[in-house]
């Protein structure tokens, strides 16, 4: 554990060790802050806040689990609680609910990941957030359901969407794609 010392030392409040803390894990963080926020500027104060929550909590950290998960979970948090107090979420009834598993979004060798990336970002919040802790974060529905304050069919609901949205989002970009590629 190359970062046991590290945190040892930011626990202490040492801001050489908090800087070093913060270059070691500020990439990875950032990757999920991007996954949440539509934009970068937004991303960056994502990171920001969920850093200051790190030191704060730090001493909380008892060296058991991965640190890097612990860190995660802060962020995702810190992400959530930025739109948490919006109204973004759709009610609906579970049982009008499509199969969420049938609406996928279409194989995409083709589409470069940073444009994936952004099409991401263009969802709509609910379905963005939904989204991104469901598939590139691996939250079930229920857990989705507890951290966002939501029920279960929402959370499902705004993943199927989220997905029909992508579908039509990657096949307009191909088609365009297409079209100059001709």
């Amino acid at each position: 554990m190359v970062y046991k010392k590290i945190v040892s030392l930011c626990q202490k409040n040492d801001p050489k060790a908090q800087r070093e803390l913060y270059e070691m894990f500020s990439p990875k963080l950032y990757g999920s802050c991007l996954r949440y926020a539509p934009n970068e500027q937004e991303a960056q104060d994502i990171l920001q806040d969920s850093f200051i929550t790190i030191f704060k909590k730090i001493d909380q950290f008892k060296f058991k689990g991965s640190f890097e998960g612990w860190c995660k979970r802060i962020t995702v948090n810190t992400a959530l609680q930025r739109y948490r107090g919006t109204k973004v979420f759709d009610l609906v009834n579970e049982d009008q609910i499509e199969d969420v598993e049938a609406v996928e979004v279409e194989e995409s060798d083709d589409v470069p990941l940073k444009e994936l990336l952004f099409m991401v970002q263009q969802l709509p919040e609910r379905y963005r957030l939904v989204f991104t802790m469901y598939v590139m974060d691996g939250y079930s529905h229920k857990e989705i359901a507890e951290m966002m304050k939501i029920t279960l069919g929402t959370s499902k609901s705004n993943l199927a969407r989220a997905r029909q949205n992508l579908q039509i989002m990657v096949k307009s970009w191909r088609e365009s794609h297409n079209s100059n590629a001709s």
